[in-house]
């Protein structure tokens, strides 16, 4: 009886202690009035293509947008508060294009929380806006499909997951078509080609005014998440040291041992270098160029966007390659390599490679986009000049 009446005891405190700390928690955030349409607050383009930022936050103290695609371009607009609680910020006209930006709330850096377009990352912080008018529209022409593939990584160990766009009408049943591997940059997910980079979009558009072969885009993972290169696992200042080298060949065995067999046995695509073509951006650059020269009579044409090189995270294979310059031109129809004029992240990385390709006479098209840095808007364009050169 008396543990009876002890236990008793012990449950009521406990309920009274969680009374107590309900009754001291702080209340939830207020709601915008039911009454108003969700237009009223939530971030619009405007018919001028100027865009209104907004965000319902009345209880903060200060609000500002931050436009910009990285801290060497980020610019930070105050925003004023309506007396609903509404913050917002109106820019000017705008050029058609797919634009980043974020809200810093009181300090607290925060996506759009009125919008579902937000950039796929894999700590997502920053949204994303479409001012249309350009190649990355849905325009109404026959658009292909995109496929999410999940396969067994038998190098990896693990389940993985990549993209595949095929072109309209694809069916599997007409001549074998060729392949282009892409791969994503550093901190980004396979979706980030897909939902940031426009990748379906500048596919269809570009097939639609046959400026492009019809081919297969196959996008996998950049990052293989074993357990010696999980990114998180490393300050952003030493990844040269070793994250970037361990995940490359992780990733490099994945591509050569699951994924082009598994695209080669599911899909009815060329198999001989001629049909396949391998590029990427930032770290997936650095991944492109890896793959590409240690696996050379694999592919035909090799792209590295503003990519990390082997100029800052050197690789015997890259430089065993690169000392057979007669190799390489004889085997890449293209080889490009393009970069933001203002890049503070992989510039010194293009800058060495270029040395080095033009000191030993190997073939290469470069192009540096003139005030840009390390960004989308150097990535999407020179994605699609590059899609135009391939398996002609």
């Amino acid at each position: 009886m008396k543990n009876n009446i002890a236990c008793l005891t012990l449950a009521a405190t406990a309920l009274l202690g969680c009374a107590a700390m309900s009754a001291a928690a702080a209340p939830f955030p207020a709601t915008p009035d039911l009454s108003v349409p969700v237009s009223r607050y939530v971030t619009q383009v405007n018919a001028d293509k100027s865009v209104t930022f907004r965000l319902f936050a009345p209880d903060a103290k200060r609000v500002s947008v931050v436009t910009g695609s990285s801290p060497d371009s980020f610019v930070s607009h105050d925003m004023s508060k309506d007396k609903s609680g509404v913050w917002s910020w109106k820019s000017g006209s705008l050029a058609p294009d797919l634009y980043e930006y974020y809200f810093d709330v009181d300090g607290f850096r925060s996506v759009d929380t009125g919008s579902r377009f937000q950039k796929p990352q894999r700590q997502v912080n920053t949204s994303l806006i479409l001012v249309p008018g350009s190649i990355l529209d849905d325009r109404a022409v026959p658009h292909g499909d995109l496929l999410t593939v999940t396969y067994h990584s038998k190098e990896l160990h693990s389940e993985r997951r990549m993209f595949v766009w095929t072109p309209p009408g694809y069916s599997g049943k007409s001549e074998p078509l060729p392949v282009l591997y892409f791969y994503h940059g550093f901190g980004d997910t396979g979706l980030s080609a897909i939902d940031q980079g426009r990748l379906p979009q500048i596919m269809d558009n570009l097939l639609a005014e046959g400026k492009i072969k019809p081919m297969l885009v196959v996008v996998p993972d950049t990052e293989t998440d074993i357990a010696q290169a999980i990114p998180e696992n490393f300050p952003p200042k030493d990844r040269r040291k070793t994250f970037y080298l361990l995940n490359a060949k992780a990733a490099d065995r994945e591509l050569m041992h699951d994924i082009i067999p598994l695209v080669d046995a599911r899909f009815n695509v060329r198999q001989d270098a001629n049909g396949r073509a391998l590029a990427g951006l930032s770290q997936g650059g650095f991944q492109a160029l890896f793959s590409g020269m240690n696996h050379l009579d694999s592919f035909g044409w090799l792209a590295t966007l503003s990519g990390v090189t082997s100029a800052t995270v050197p690789d015997t294979g890259i430089a065993r390659q690169l000392d057979r310059p007669e190799e390489i031109n004889r085997q890449l129809h293209n080889f490009t390599v393009v970069v933001g004029e203002k890049d503070s992240v992989t510039g010194q990385d293009i800058a060495g490679l270029k040395n080095e390709l033009e000191k030993k006479h190997i073939r290469f098209d470069y192009k540096m986009y003139p005030g840009l840095n390390h960004e989308m808007d150097v990535w999407r364009p020179a994605y699609a000049e590059f899609v135009q050169k391939l398996f002609k």
